[in-house]
């Protein structure tokens, strides 16, 4: 097994004034490389070795530094990194008590270890609810936009005079 994958996280914070060139200047470059590029991006090492990068991982490349040079920090973690209760509560922007009630609802798989309160909770499960819940809350949503424009709920006439 490599480090990389032992690793829990890695979180790469916003670059130093030192080096914020480098990145808006990376930054640029891989935003103008086409989405779907004819040529595959290679990866040169110190060494002078170079080796193609899959077309994924170039696209998650270009998203980190994208994140990094408009000043914001990244984590990087497996699937199977497992997480506190904070740490779900903050990946999925909800407090630590609503997480805790999701958990004893079942919504989201968590183990205990031994006589212990601490609870934690894998990174791929916190992800599956997300997802679950996003898909929840947008058929909820085309739901209740059907149902008022069925019931006449939407004005057509907004007393604006459109001039195009």
């Amino acid at each position: 097994m490599t480090a990389a994958v032992e690793q829990e996280s890695h979180t790469l914070l916003p670059p130093t004034p030192d080096t914020s060139r480098q990145y808006k200047e990376l930054s640029k470059l891989l935003a103008a490389a086409p989405q779907k590029p004819s040529k595959r991006a290679r990866l040169v090492s110190p060494e002078g070795e170079e080796i193609e990068l899959p077309d994924e991982l170039f696209g998650v490349l270009r998203e980190v530094v994208q994140a990094l040079s408009s000043g914001q920090g990244i984590s990087i973690a497996p699937h199977t990194a497992q997480l506190s209760t904070q740490e779900a509560a903050d990946f999925l922007g909800i407090s630590r008590p609503t997480l805790v009630k999701l958990l004893e609802q079942g919504e989201i798989p968590f183990e205990q270890s031994g006589r212990r309160r601490h609870r934690k909770v894998r990174l791929a499960d916190v992800e599956s609810y997300r997802r679950r819940a996003r898909r929840s809350r947008r058929a909820a949503l085309r739901t209740m936009t059907q149902e008022a424009d069925e019931a006449g709920l939407y004005e057509t006439d907004t007393g604006f005079v459109s001039t195009r």
